[in-house]
């Protein structure tokens, strides 16, 4: 694996980041920072632990804003996404969450940085979809980044996920799989 300081260096295996390297690789560049958590999983969203319950899931086809208040709900969610090949909406909302949460200036302008850099650049193999009015007001805010640096894109990215993927997940085997496996244990129960 080939490392670039300031690149994610993200996969499926190792939800990781480049800093986060930096202890078992004293090659990699850059200085040292405080973060803790990856901005591919910005809240630990994937950590396994209890699953949703079936008025929990149910409720999720009720509204998108209702899936998404949920750490369940965002991971049934992204899966879904992944199988449409847009899992980096959820990633990059997810990430601009994260970086909201940050009071540290020197960890915004990283975090900043690192979302830009994964999600906006027009170089990223992750770059989500945006207008170019939001595209070129990012750009001319990167020089003094502010954790309120996202929102319209964030904005967008949501609408997007709200009207387009959303439909399609509360109609997907995967939402209905979910379910009928729910229904199932509470029966049992």
């Amino acid at each position: 694996m080939e490392l670039d300081a300031g690149r994610s260096v993200y996969s499926e295996q190792n939800p990781r980041l480049w800093w986060e390297y930096r202890a078992e690789w004293p090659g990699i560049r850059g200085k040292p920072t405080a973060l803790s958590g990856s901005l591919e999983d910005p809240a630990g969203d994937r950590r396994k632990g209890p699953g949703p319950t079936l008025e929990e899931a149910s409720a999720w086809a009720q509204s998108f804003d209702k899936l998404m208040l949920t750490p369940a709900g965002r991971n049934a969610f992204r899966e879904f996404l992944r199988t449409e090949f847009s899992e980096e909406n959820m990633l990059f909302w997810m990430a601009c969450e994260e970086l909201k949460k940050e009071a540290n200036k020197a960890m915004i302008e990283e975090k900043a940085r690192v979302i830009y850099e994964d999600y906006i650049s027009i170089l990223s193999p992750k770059e989500v979809s945006l207008d170019s009015r939001v595209r070129e007001t990012i750009n001319r805010s990167m020089a003094e980044p502010s954790r309120n640096i996202f929102d319209d894109a964030q904005l967008q990215i949501y609408t997007l996920m709200h009207r387009d993927s959303y439909p399609r997940f509360t109609n997907s085997a995967l939402y209905k799989d979910l379910l009928r496996s729910l229904s199932e244990k509470a029966v049992e129960a």
